[in-house]
Formats: C-alpha cells, sequence, structure tokens
C-alpha cells in the first residue's frame, strides 16, 4: 500500500532574524539535529552551537519535526545560548551527582562492597584457570556467583533496615557439613559399563553380592535399572540428565560405616528385586515404580551418622530445624529435592506440575517412613489392609509402597551370610560412634548402642524376631512368593544368631566358673 502524497508535503516556519522575516522550509522527516543546523544557517549562527528557539511571547518552541507552525505574523526566533549558561548548568548537574553519588555511597558502602566482589571473582576466576573447570563445575561457579550477589543484597538490606536474618544458636550444625550439591565429576568421565548378563539376572534377586562393586560400577547398575523398568522413558528422562542425576546422589551421600552410598544402592538394589520377584509392574503404575526407586536412591542423604534420638537430645540444627519430628528422615527429604532442583539434575524436568507434584509428595511420604519411629503405626496399619487388598485402591497402595521401602531398608538379613554380616559389624561400628560421643556428652545412651552391654548375636537376634520376621511375614500374605527367598533366610539368619549366643553364653559360663575356682584356689592356700 502506498502513503498519501500530503505527508510528503514540507514544513514552513518563519523566523524573525535582525528585524526581518526568514522563511525556512524542512522536510517532515528531517532528524532534530538536520533542523537545528537549518535554523542556525538561516540565523547567522555558527553550526553546532547551542541554541533555543522562543515564539513572540518568549515562550520555548521544541525544534523537531512536530514543532507547531506559525505564520509571518507570529515569528520564531533562534537565540544562541551563552557559554556561561551553558557552564552553570552543568556545575549544577555535576554537584547533583556528586551528592547523591556521595550519600548512595554512605548508604550502601559501594567502595567496600565492590572491593569485595572483585576480590571473590578474582578467586573465582583463578580457580576456573587453574583448575581448568568443566561444564559442571562451571555451573558450580555460577552458583557461588549468584549466592555471592544474594550475599551482598541481604548485607545491604540489612543494613538499611529491610532484612532481619535469625540465627539459631544450636548445638551442632549439619546443614553445611559435607554439602556437594552439584556433581564434582563432569559427565563425560563417568565409566560406561557394559553389564553381562549373569550381572543383570543376578540384579534382580536378594542374594546379589553387594560388596564386589566400585562406586561407578554401582552407579552403572542403577542407570540400568531406571532404563530396564522403563522409567527412562516414561518420565522422558534426559539420559545424561539421569548419569549427573546419580553422580549428585552418590556425592552427597557420606563416608558413614553403614548409612554411606553403599547403603543406598544396596536399598534400591532389594526394591529393583522385589519389584521383580513380586511381579509389581503388573499391579502397580511406571509411576508408582519411578516413585519407588526414587525414594530407595534418595532415602538417606546427607546423612550424618548419628540417628534422630541423638539429634533430639543434642538439640542439633536439624532437630529444631523440624521440631524433633523425624529430622533426620526431613532432612534427607529436602537434600533431594535440593539436587532435583539444579536444571542439570532434573530428571523430572520434562513432567508437567501436576504430576511432579504427585511424585514429590509420594517420594516424601516414602522417605518419611523409613523413620523406624512410626514402624508400629505403619505395619498395623498394613495388617488391616492385607487380607482385603485392593490394588485399585490409592490408600492401599501408599501403605504397599512404605512397606515396601521399610522392608528395603532393613532387608539385610535377607541376603546371604557372607553379604549380610558385614553390614552387622558396620552398623554396630556407627552405633558405637554414637553412644561413645553421647558419654562425652552426657546424653543417654540406648543399651543396643553401647560398646559395653551389646554383642553382634544380641544386637541381631531382637531385631529379626521382633521386627523383621513379622514384617516380611504380613507381605508375604500379599505376595506368597517371598517366602522361600526371603522370609527363610530371615528364619535361618535368627536361628543362626541364637547358636552363636548360646557359643557366647557357654563361653561366659566357663570363663565364669575358671575365675571362681581361681578364687577358691587362692583362699586354700
Amino acid at each position: 500500500m502506498g502513503s498519501s502524497p500530503s505527508s510528503y508535503v514540507p514544513k514552513t516556519i518563519y523566523l524573525n532574524v535582525d528585524g526581518k522575516v526568514q522563511k525556512v522550509v524542512f522536510s517532515r522527516h528531517c532528524s532534530p539535529c538536520d533542523i537545528k543546523e537549518l535554523l542556525c544557517s538561516s540565523s547567522n549562527i555558527p553550526r553546532n552551537s547551542a541554541i533555543m528557539m522562543v515564539d513572540p511571547e518568549g515562550a520555548m518552541v521544541s525544534i523537531d519535526p512536530t514543532m507547531p507552525p506559525n505564520s509571518p505574523n507570529t515569528l520564531y526566533k533562534v537565540v544562541p545560548l551563552s557559554t556561561g549558561q551553558l557552564g552553570e548548568k552543568e556545575d549544577m548537574f555535576q554537584n547533583v551527582l556528586s551528592q547523591v553519588a556521595e550519600q548512595f555511597s554512605r548508604a550502601f558502602r559501594i567502595n567496600e562492597l565492590k572491593t569485595e566482589v572483585t576480590n571473590r571473582l578474582a578467586m573465582l576466576e583463578k580457580r576456573v584457570e587453574l583448575e581448568g573447570l568443566k561444564v559442571v563445575e562451571i555451573e558450580k561457579c555460577k552458583n557461588d556467583l549468584k549466592k555471592l550477589r544474594d550475599e551482598m543484597t541481604s548485607r545491604v538490606g540489612g543494613r538499611l533496615g529491610q532484612s532481619i536474618k535469625v540465627n539459631c544458636p544450636c548445638k551442632y550444625n549439619f546443614s553445611d557439613d559435607g554439602k556437594k550439591l552439584t556433581p564434582r565429576r563432569d559427565v563425560p568421565s563417568y565409566p560406561k559399563y557394559t553389564l553381562s548378563q549373569e550381572t543383570i539376572e543376578a540384579l534382580k534377586k536378594p542374594t546379589f553380592d553387594v560388596w564386589h562393586w566400585e562406586h561407578n560400577e554401582m552407579l552403572s547398575c542403577l542407570e540400568y535399572m531406571y532404563h530396564d523398568l522403563g522409567l527412562v522413558k516414561e518420565f522422558n528422562m534426559n539420559p545424561i540428565t539421569l548419569k549427573r542425576w546419580l553422580l549428585g546422589i552418590q556425592e552427597n551421600y557420606r563416608s558413614n560405616p553403614f548409612h554411606n552410598f553403599r547403603h543406598c544402592f544396596c536399598v534400591s538394589q532389594m526394591m529393583y528385586g522385589m519389584i521383580h520377584l513380586c511381579n509389581l509392574q503388573e499391579k502397580l503404575t511406571l509411576t508408582d515404580m519411578g516413585i519407588l526407586m526414587t525414594a530407595a536412591v534418595c532415602h538417606d542423604l546427607d546423612h550424618p551418622g548419628y540417628n534422630n534420638t541423638y539429634q533430639i537430645n543434642a538439640r542439633t540444627e536439624l532437630a529444631v530445624r523440624y521440631n524433633d519430628i523425624s529430622p533426620l528422615e526431613n532432612h534427607h527429604c529436602a537434600v533431594a529435592f535440593q539436587i532435583l532442583c539444579l536444571p542439570e539434575c532434573n530428571i523430572f524436568a520434562n513432567v508437567d506440575l501436576e504430576a511432579f507434584k504427585q511424585i514429590r509428595q509420594a517420594i516424601i511420604t516414602l522417605i518419611l517412613a523409613t523413620d523406624m519411629a512410626r514402624h508400629g503405626e505403619i505395619l498395623e496399619s498394613f495388617k488391616q489392609k492385607v487380607d482385603s487388598f485392593d490394588f485399585a485402591n490409592e490408600e492401599h497402595v501408599t501403605c504397599l509402597k512404605m512397606v515396601l521401602i521399610k522392608c528395603c531398608d532393613i532387608s539385610n538379613e535377607v541376603r546371604p551370610t557372607e553379604v549380610a554380616e558385614p553390614w552387622v559389624d558396620c552398623l554396630l561400628e556407627e552405633y558405637f560412634m554414637q553412644s561413645d560421643r553421647e558419654k562425652s556428652e552426657g546424653l543417654p545412651v540406648a543399651p543396643f548402642m553401647d560398646r559395653d552391654k551389646v554383642t553382634k548375636p544380641t544386637a541381631q537376634i531382637g531385631f529379626i524376631k521382633f521386627v523383621l520376621i513379622p514384617m516380611f511375614e504380613t507381605v508375604m500374605k500379599l505376595f506368597p512368593q517371598i517366602e522361600e527367598i526371603m522370609v527363610q533366610p530371615l528364619r535361618d539368619s535368627r536361628d543362626h544368631y541364637e547358636e552363636l549366643k548360646q557359643i557366647d553364653d557357654a563361653m561366659t559360663e566357663a570363663q565364669k566358673k575358671k575365675t571362681e575356682n581361681m578364687s577358691l584356689g587362692g583362699k586354700k592356700k
């Protein structure tokens, strides 16, 4: 489409130049700078001079193509601005700017903050240069920079009375100890293991020996489980993101004697085994499978090696933060979703928001169910449902999933003796670390954790008889196929430790009689 011819009609204004009428014609498309040059030339004023234009009444007229037209009877006048006038305005402007800058500098201490930011940035840049950080590590630096900006903002806000931070003087701080939310290793260096058919079949069974595998091999096994169960396809996971997530998980388990990454793998492998053994793929949805596996992988993240009883009695930061209600389990959930909040680790990034909310809530429910303080309550609820269990009933299925993760969490004694027994040693070592600390801090000590009172048989017999066997036998009502593979090994383990206890008791009795005889012999002399 064309424009109307009237849009090209030039514009005319009339000037008073030394008492004479000067006609000035220009296009409506001229720039203000072009019009100023034209006005200077018409008024015998040097080009590029600072000018202003006034009407007959002395009012200023804007110099641009939209200026109002006039007539020879209402002449405009072009007036050059003196250097003095410009200087005064510039001086005034600079003075105002200086005052504003000084006030801001006082309020925000810009120079001090600038120096601190510069130093921190220089330190981060040096890290990038010296360590040759790769993609994931660069993301860590970005997070550090964001944290630094937030810190600076918070500090300035605090000075202005806009931000108040409450510091909680708890006895011990576990929140910043060993935090490594972003994986330290780049994904391309993550070795790819090809699992043999023998290993693939063994992974599906409770007899799997978890002691023969290095961390990278365990990561590859977990990765295989997610692919094999169809979870990568179901949740549209990026395979590289799955690798990064597993690395993030592994590096956020501490090097405790028991609650470490190998325990995480142990629980996850048992969950994978129960899914196959109980044919859960035919009874539950793929979303349920993803919830069970992910909760198992995350269930003890960042465990400090000291249980809830210690957290509460010592009034640690975790106990205060979670009001003495399952402080460790709440912390495991929080760390799990901190990792999932990292874009490079979010395996559920392609799940719609509403579905993710439900997945998140279900994972939290399962991890919180691993608190042994709730064992009786959860098992009793399952017992009431098991005889008339309905897989179409959401409440029934949720209760089943809670019991399944509990079974997997404490399932070591289901495994062969040569696999299970080293775990008892690891657990006792962690218990003794806690009881020694409790004694040194004047806190109550549980008898089953006291190195002066507990033995391996006494530690296991009661736990197997009154916790493990009743729970697995209840699950057996719903899945009879677990009796031979899971329940019978528990009964054998109970018998094994009872025999060990009889031997220990006989040796103790013999030692006692020997001491008494030696004492009597000394008196006769």
